[in-house]
Order: C-alpha cells, then sequence, then structure tokens
C-alpha cells in the first residue's frame, strides 16, 4: 500500500443548499492543476524582476517537475503541460484514475448554481509529494467566483438620505476627469482583465466607442482551459460584466493594448487565467484588472494562498493587481452574521477597490459618500479573518476584526471609486446603453489610471500598495480624496484610512506623480 499525507488546506467543504444528485462516470476525463512548491522563497523587491531570472530562482525546480512526471505515469494520468515559471502541471485524466491518484471520492451535485461535479474533505497523496505539492486544482469544479458588477434599478428609491434627483450617470471618461486623471492615453501599456464568463462583441465596442468620439482600442481574448469570449446575449448576465471591464479601461487609456482572458469559474481555471496573465511573456501586461471574487469562507485554504502567491509573483515582476472589494456590504451575502470579506482583494499583494456614491455638477464633484444603497448592494470592506495585517498599513488604524476572536487582520478595501449603480458608469452591453455600477467598475477603473501612470514614468507602478500608502502618509490631501461619510455595514467610513473606502477615490494627478524605482536592468 502506498504510503499517503493529507495535503494541507485542501479541506473541501460541502457547499450549502446543495446536494447528491449521483456520481461522475467513471471513464469520463478531467482536468487538474496541480501546484508546485517555489525553488526559493520570494524577498521583497524594490525593483522588478527579469522573467528569466524570476523563472530561475522562484520557480519550480527540474526535480519536482521529473517526480510529477513519474507520479503521473504511477497513476496513469497523462502530462499535458508543464510550465516552471509558474509552478503549474496540468494533468489528465479519468475520473477513476484521478480519485485513486488523489485519495478522494467525487460526486455530482445539484445547486442553484447548476450540476458540477464536486468532492469534500482533504486530498492524499504519495508521501513523496510532501515537499513537492502546494495545492491541486480542478478535481471540484462548482462555480468559484461572482461578478462585482450591478445594473441601474429603475424604480425610485425610498430612502430619505438619497434623492433620485441626485442620480446622476457617466461615462467612465468623465468620472475620470472627475478625479483629475492625467492626459496621457495608455500608450505602450498592455492590462489584463481576467474573465470568468460570456462575453463581448467587436460590434457593441465599435457602437460604444464611435459614440463617445474616441479610437477603439486593441483588445485580443486568449482563451484558457478551454473558455473563450462567448456573449450569451444577456446583458444582466457576465456580458455586463465584460463590457463593463473593457468599455471603462478602454474610454480612459484608449491606446493601451487590452487583453481578456477568458476561463471557466472554477478554482482551477480562476488560478490559471491570473497566472497565465501575470507571466504572459508575450503579452506581458504592467496591470491586472479582476472584477470577480467570493468570500474568503468559500475558499479552501490551499487556493487562498496559491492565489495570493501568484500575487506575489505580480509584485515580484513589476505587475500591478486591482480586485474588486465586492458589492454586498461588510457580510460579502454571507448569511452568518458575521463579516466577510471578499477575495481575491483581501490578499495583501493586490489593490482592492472599494466603493463610493459620487454626485456632481459643472465638471465638480460635490459629494462622495460610501456606497450603500438603501436596498441592494453597498461597497465590500473590512478586516480579514486570513491573512495578517501588512507592514504598508501597521500605522493607518486598521481596526481588529469584528468577528471574534478579533483577529488583527488585512484591512479591506485599500482605495475606492465610484460604484453606486445610480451614479454609475454608461456603458453598451449586448446591443443595448445601459447604467452599470458595482466595485466591478472601480477596479478597471484603478487599473487604467495606474496604466497612464506607468505611460508617464516610463517604468511599471507594480506593487501599488506600498507606493500608494506612503504617498497618502505624505500628501493626505493632495493623493486622495478622504471619504468621511457613510457606512457598510459592520463598519463606518472615518478621516483617514477606513473599511468602506480604504485611503478614498484618487486625485489622479497626485497619484500619478508618486515615484517608483526604475525596473532593474538584471
Amino acid at each position: 500500500m502506498i504510503k499517503r499525507f493529507a495535503l494541507s488546506g485542501s479541506h473541501r467543504a460541502p457547499e450549502e443548499r446543495a446536494w447528491v444528485i449521483g456520481a461522475p462516470i467513471s471513464s469520463d476525463v478531467l482536468d487538474v492543476t496541480v501546484l508546485l512548491r517555489r525553488r526559493t522563497p520570494i524577498a521583497h523587491h524594490h525593483v522588478p524582476i527579469a522573467r528569466e531570472i524570476f523563472q530561475r530562482d522562484h520557480g519550480a525546480d527540474r526535480a519536482s517537475l521529473l517526480r510529477m512526471e513519474a507520479f503521473a505515469q504511477s497513476f496513469d494520468l497523462t502530462v499535458t503541460a508543464a510550465d516552471p515559471a509558474r509552478r503549474s502541471v496540468s494533468l489528465s485524466g479519468t475520473v477513476a484514475a484521478m480519485t485513486e491518484a488523489f485519495g478522494t471520492t467525487l460526486k455530482q451535485y445539484q445547486s442553484e448554481h447548476g450540476v458540477y461535479r464536486g468532492r469534500t474533505g482533504v486530498l492524499f497523496l504519495p508521501e513523496d509529494l510532501k515537499d513537492v505539492v502546494a495545492g491541486v486544482f480542478g478535481l471540484d469544479n462548482r462555480p468559484q467566483a461572482r461578478p462585482r458588477s450591478r445594473r441601474k434599478r429603475h424604480e425610485m428609491f425610498d430612502t430619505f438620505d438619497i434623492e433620485p434627483s441626485r442620480d446622476h450617470s457617466y461615462t467612465p471618461a468623465e468620472i475620470a476627469r472627475l478625479y483629475g486623471f492625467p492626459s496621457t492615453t495608455g500608450e505602450g501599456q498592455t492590462i489584463a482583465i481576467i474573465e470568468l464568463g460570456g462575453g463581448y462583441r467587436t460590434s457593441d465596442l465599435r457602437a460604444y466607442f464611435e459614440k463617445l468620439a474616441l479610437p477603439m482600442p486593441a483588445v485580443t481574448a486568449v482563451s484558457v482551459g478551454g473558455a473563450r469570449n462567448a456573449p450569451s446575449g444577456d446583458p444582466n448576465g457576465a456580458d455586463g460584466e465584460v463590457l463593463l471591464d473593457i468599455e471603462v479601461v478602454g474610454a480612459i487609456a484608449p491606446a493601451a493594448r487590452l487583453v481578456v482572458y477568458f476561463a471557466p469559474n472554477t478554482d482551477k481555471g480562476f488560478l490559471d487565467a491570473i497566472t497565465t496573465a501575470i507571466h504572459d511573456q508575450t503579452r506581458a501586461p504592467s496591470v491586472v484588472s479582476i472584477s470577480w471574487g467570493g468570500p474568503e469562507s468559500s475558499w479552501t485554504h490551499q487556493a487562498l494562498q496559491a492565489y495570493d502567491e501568484a500575487f506575489q509573483d505580480a509584485a515580484a515582476l513589476g505587475v500591478s493587481v486591482c480586485c474588486a472589494a465586492g458589492d454586498n456590504g461588510a457580510g460579502d451575502g454571507v448569511a452568518d452574521r458575521r463579516a466577510h470579506v471578499d477575495f481575491p482583494a483581501s490578499s495583501p499583494h493586490v489593490l482592492a477597490c472599494g466603493g463610493t456614491r459620487l454626485e456632481a455638477a459643472s465638471g465638480v464633484i460635490e459629494r462622495e459618500v460610501v456606497w450603500d444603497e438603501a436596498r441592494g448592494g453597498a461597497t465590500g470592506g473590512g478586516v480579514s479573518d486570513v491573512f495578517p495585517k501588512p507592514a504598508y498599513q501597521q500605522a493607518v488604524g486598521v481596526p481588529l476584526s469584528v468577528n471574534g476572536p478579533h483577529f488583527p487582520g488585512r484591512g479591506v478595501p485599500d482605495v475606492a471609486g465610484n460604484a453606486d449603480p445610480a451614479t454609475g458608469y454608461e456603458i453598451r452591453v449586448d446591443g443595448h446603453e445601459a447604467v452599470f455600477g458595482g466595485t466591478s467598475a472601480v477596479a478597471p477603473l484603478w487599473a487604467a489610471l495606474i496604466a497612464l501612470r506607468n505611460e508617464a514614468a516610463g517604468t511599471p507602478l507594480g506593487y501599488a500598495n506600498p507606493v500608494l500608502y506612503a504617498a497618502a502618509a505624505a500628501e493626505v490631501s493632495k493623493a486622495f480624496r478622504d471619504v468621511t461619510s457613510g457606512a457598510n455595514g459592520a463598519y463606518r467610513a472615518g478621516a483617514g484610512w477606513d473599511p468602506c473606502t480604504g485611503l478614498g477615490s484618487p486625485n489622479g494627478i497626485a497619484v500619478f506623480g508618486a515615484q517608483h524605482p526604475r525596473p532593474s536592468v538584471t
């Protein structure tokens, strides 16, 4: 009998409101991604590492890859791809072979999201892989994340705090002007956008940018894990997320190249899309925008660790990552009366983007408060129950988590921007003019701003968080608009950083002027 070990962090809990309907056919073929351990840990770098140096020093070593090949052969699995820089090995095999290889049982489940293949409990691997494997993804293919976009409702509000007459939508370019974004266009920059469903039609993009009198940006769709640009025709579905992301970025940085990575909505697909974008040597994006996520409690610990390690890769390579902070307030849509922050926004290696309600007249901001609708969405934010407070947040007054045992965790978000659908972004999706909001709009807003900054500086900002927190500490009144009014449920806004809007919304010129070291030439 093969001696095995339990893979740390691999425990998968059953999904609430899902039930077993059978077992997958044993001869069906499925694909998994095995994440290998680093050759050496990543230290904090002040300058980006060249990609070939990164692979040599921090990728998977050859011995680990060979051991994975031997493992695959032992269990009748096929190695379909191996990438040392991504530390990723793709395996293909039958359900029967996979369950034997990873010591688990797979079942078919029915939930409100449809039918999926799932597992519970931990994974067990041969003992000789204990110092090789960091995670295994894809055995369970339940939907992992949701888009963080919301379409404007057309009914009247029933609150005394928000007057319907003050509702006003904006084009992304108008939002950029209100925030004082620089006049650069993103020339020479590549912005990656991660999507887990839906798609876009070029005809919609062409019509949208013609209406705005802007040049049509260069948009490329990249398939990851068999997913593709596949518009459903439903503007209220994932198509709305895809077009919101592309049109916000394209309207603010029209000369940038946009690369949209489409992947399956699973923990494997999401991870593969992120690592593919970060390590894409052909397109080499300097910024990644992510508007999908889920509460920390919905992820396995191996996934939380693997994604965070991917974002550490990005920081080392000089790639900025912007993530939506969630649209369901401090509870993040979990019905357990506890506070939850959204992931991947809660990773300390990404720029977490929260939401505000923005009111302006004659090209000037008159009022900006925390996005918190009377009925419906509110900005995500709070304190992580997983990731400790990072060094750049030590002096900004992040509170303890309101959840017992009151963990001193990473504070979310870092920054904010207009997200209320009632004061949202005018876009075009599936042939329809629409207004969308949500923190899904804020991630591409900040991604576009960073691209504009990168163009002017001639060097990537890279790991944005330490730079922006330093800028806020040095020039509080200049770098950010401090949002001090409103709440998201468990937390309230206040002077300085807060768990609703972070440091605040951007004063584009001041943030744009933040200095950053030039990249290494080695």
